[in-house]
This record gives structure tokens, C-alpha cells and sequence, in this order.
């Protein structure tokens, strides 16, 4: 079936207030959707946030999401406001900048981070992924694993560039434009690998173990 991104958003939103009425804090878009970057086939990363989540709202989510169209390309995430509000900080910053809101918005989350949060995500980032490439150049040879760790590595120079200038830059390609040196190469790498490139387990292993190891170091 042709996909239309706007009527499918529109009657996701009326499926959640038939399902939640009156209870729908935030609905928003997230992902390649939501920074205009998507492929046909690309994940719907929808968010909702409701004055409160129980047990049983997961399956009234269910029940009204099967029927909608492209359903398997739906993911994301649904919270209660109040667990959002007591989110890690070093989490949230990136939360809040990369929803698109649609129905209400994030904007309560606004004075639960600050730039002391943004460094700490860049330094569990580069703790992650360091560790993954030596894991993975002793033992696993993967060379889809080291693809997974380019991909986390976007979310973490996002993260370093908010905590160097204040600024999030959510689409991929203008952050591109912005980073020097082997930040830039780094997401350079990231994007090839996105677009279907095969990763170099030596080359691609090597640089993205030192810029984790050096971004360890500086932060």
C-alpha cells in the first residue's frame, strides 16, 4: 500500500485518545522519522507519555495499535509522566531534543538537565563502546556489532556537541557540518555504514576504539 506518513500520524493520535481519553500527556515522533531522515521502510518511533502507565494501559496500547497499517514498523517508547520526570538526567536531555511533538509537548522535562548531564551521557557512551571494541576485536569479529557501535557512537557525538556548545543538532547531516577531526570522521563512518557500507573490522575498529578512549580521557 502507498504510505502516507501525515494520515497514518493523524489516526495514531486518534488511536491513542480513543484509547487513553483525557490521559494523554505528549505524543511525538522520534527517529529518522522525526528528524526527516527516513527510507520507506524505517522504523515509527512514536513516544507517549500519559498522567500515569499501569499494567493494564500496555495492552490497551496493544489492542489499539494492531489494527493501524505498517503496524510492524511501529516502536518506541510509553511512560507515565511521573517515572519520566525521575528519568537518569544524562538520558532525558537526549529524550527531550529528539521528540517531535504532536499532541502536547516535554517542555516539564526542560529544568531536569543541564550540561553536567550531557557530559555524563558522553562519557557512559564512549565506557560503552570502548568496551564493546575490545570485546568484539578479542572475541566476537563482528562485523555487524561494530556497525551497531558506529550507530551509538552518533547518539554520544550528539551528546559531546550539546555539552562543548550548548546546542543539540538532531539531523545527522548538519551535525556532519559541524564536527572537525575524528568526531567528524567518526560520523562519517557512521553514516557509510548506514547507507549499507560493510565495516572494516581492523580500520573502522581501530578508529572507533581510540575516539572512545579519547573522549574517556577528555571527559
Amino acid at each position: 500500500m502507498e504510505w502516507n506518513e501525515t494520515a497514518w500520524l493523524e489516526e495514531f493520535v486518534r488511536a491513542m485518545n480513543r484509547a487513553f481519553p483525557g490521559r494523554v500527556e505528549c505524543i511525538g515522533l522520534q527517529g529518522s522519522r522525526g528528524r526527516g531522515e527516513a527510507g520507506p521502510d524505517s522504523d515509527i518511533d512514536m513516544v507517549v507519555i500519559l498522567d500515569r502507565l499501569e499494567a493494564g494501559d500496555l495492552e490497551r496500547y496493544r489492542r489499539a495499535t494492531e489494527v493501524l497499517p505498517n503496524r510492524e514498523l511501529l516502536c518506541g517508547f510509553v511512560s507515565g509522566r511521573s517515572e519520566l520526570e525521575h528519568w537518569e538526567p544524562s538520558e532525558l536531555f537526549q529524550f527531550y531534543h529528539d521528540t517531535r511533538p504532536l499532541v502536547g509537548g516535554l517542555e516539564f522535562l526542560r529544568e531536569k538537565f543541564g550540561r553536567d548531564d550531557a557530559a555524563r551521557a558522553v562519557r557512559i557512551g564512549a565506557g560503552t563502546i570502548y568496551h564493546a571494541c575490545v570485546h568484539n576485536a578479542l572475541h566476537e569479529r563482528d562485523p555487524e556489532l561494530l556497525a551497531g557501535l558506529y550507530k551509538s557512537a552518533v547518539f554520544t557525538l550528539q551528546a559531546y556537541y550539546f555539552y562543548e556548545t550548548g546546542w543539540y543538532v538532531a539531523r545527522h547531516r548538519a551535525l556532519l557540518e559541524r564536527l572537525t577531526g575524528e568526531n567528524r570522521e567518526i560520523l562519517a563512518r557512521a553514516l557509510a555504514l548506514r547507507a549499507g557500507e560493510t565495516p572494516d573490522l581492523e580500520a573502522d575498529g581501530d578508529l572507533l576504539f581510540r575516539w572512545a578512549g579519547a573522549l574517556l580521557r577528555e571527559c
